[in-house]
């Protein structure tokens, strides 16, 4: 997934949100009756972040309850903890971005991704405008201070890929960790940034005061493409397959819930957007968090299906920061399936 840390960052960290009165997409069928009796734990980091959005939709809209599910979407301090849940027994899925799946499947968890959220990461590299007045190419940032989520993080690992392609090697990049999206907006409005690899609304807020120049963007299919070669999946529901395989319906449901929810994202507007989302994900400014989201809005998949060259091109990306044996290795077939989203899709006319 793409996180703010791992493919993306949040903007807020909070308690479980109270859910709102249920609205049905289009063609969709009568709520379903109960499928399970225990409780689905969800494990997820940065619930806040656009990158996971549908979720959001989904539990404050009451998806789940209307597939039958009684399902606690739980925040975990970090995207480690939250895969810690679930490896060890304390959640049943993982809401992630799909790289997680492989990067999961290649220290030998057998982990698939069954319902796609994004396809597209959200990061964006911009350039200073106070101290980089007269950049021209990438070339330019050499010497230069970039600020990155974190080590590791999304953010990071886009910038040194564009970077690297523009001939810069690892040291002649100094990457600030700015984990918080307030002091990234400091630092970089004091001059302590050259550039900044980050998401929204982060990014939004710099473009709208005129203080940043866009040279990387993938909030959209166009970007994503440009930089990485083809689709990359971002966030996903992804599941240990003993589970999809011993819990069909659950999955099904899962994965039913989200597609409603990637639907009613489709058409959704800003009133819609403001009685839903919680207010805590505004940081007091409405306006900027539905500019942003205008933004990003093609970074969500329509139907929540795997496209057929995703796979490949976040395998690709992987083995340029990890093990790259061990991720060639994987079986990407394995990482994933199509059929509840595809049934999903069917049912939504999504």
């Amino acid at each position: 997934m793409w996180s703010r840390r791992h493919w993306g960052r949040a903007f807020a960290l909070g308690a479980l949100a109270t859910a709102l009165p249920p609205l049905r997409a289009q063609g969709a069928s009568a709520p379903a009756a109960r499928v399970a009796a225990a409780r689905q734990v969800i494990a997820a980091y940065d619930r806040a972040s656009f990158c996971y959005l549908p979720l959001t939709i989904a539990e404050r809209l009451g998806f789940f309850a209307q597939e039958g599910l009684d399902v606690d979407v739980r925040e975990f301090a970090d995207a480690q903890q939250a895969t810690q849940a679930v490896l060890g027994g304390a959640a049943q899925v993982l809401s992630a971005s799909y790289s997680s799946a492989i990067s999961l499947q290649a220290r030998g968890q057998s982990f698939q991704s069954f319902v796609l959220q994004g396809r597209a990461p959200q990061v964006v590299l911009g350039i200073s405008i106070k101290t980089m007045g007269h950049f021209r190419e990438l070339a330019d940032l050499r010497g230069r201070r970039v600020g990155v989520v974190a080590d590791g993080s999304a953010s990071h690992r886009v910038a040194s890929l564009v970077l690297g392609k523009a001939g810069l090697r690892p040291g002649e990049v100094q990457y600030v960790a700015q984990p918080s999206p307030a002091l990234a907006l400091q630092a970089f409005r004091r001059g302590q940034l050259d550039a900044i690899s980050y998401t929204d609304p982060t990014v939004t807020e710099l473009e709208q005061g005129g203080e940043l120049r866009v040279v990387v963007d993938t909030r959209s299919t166009r970007g994503t493409a440009e930089v990485f070669g083809g689709p990359m999946p971002s966030g996903c529901l992804c599941a240990p397959v003993e589970f999809l395989t011993q819990q069909p319906k659950v999955s099904q449901a899962m994965a039913d819930a989200l597609v409603h929810a990637l639907k009613w994202l489709q058409t959704a507007g800003p009133s819609d957007l403001i009685k839903a989302v919680p207010e805590r994900y505004f940081h007091g400014d409405r306006a900027l968090y539905l500019a942003a989201f205008a933004r990003v809005r093609e970074a969500w998949t329509v139907d929540g299906l795997m496209p057929e060259a995703g796979p490949a091109t976040a395998a690709r990306m992987l083995a340029l920061f990890e093990e790259p044996e061990s991720v060639r290795r994987v079986d990407l077939a394995r990482t994933f399936t199509n059929d509840f989203a595809r049934k999903a899709k069917a049912r939504f006319r999504a």
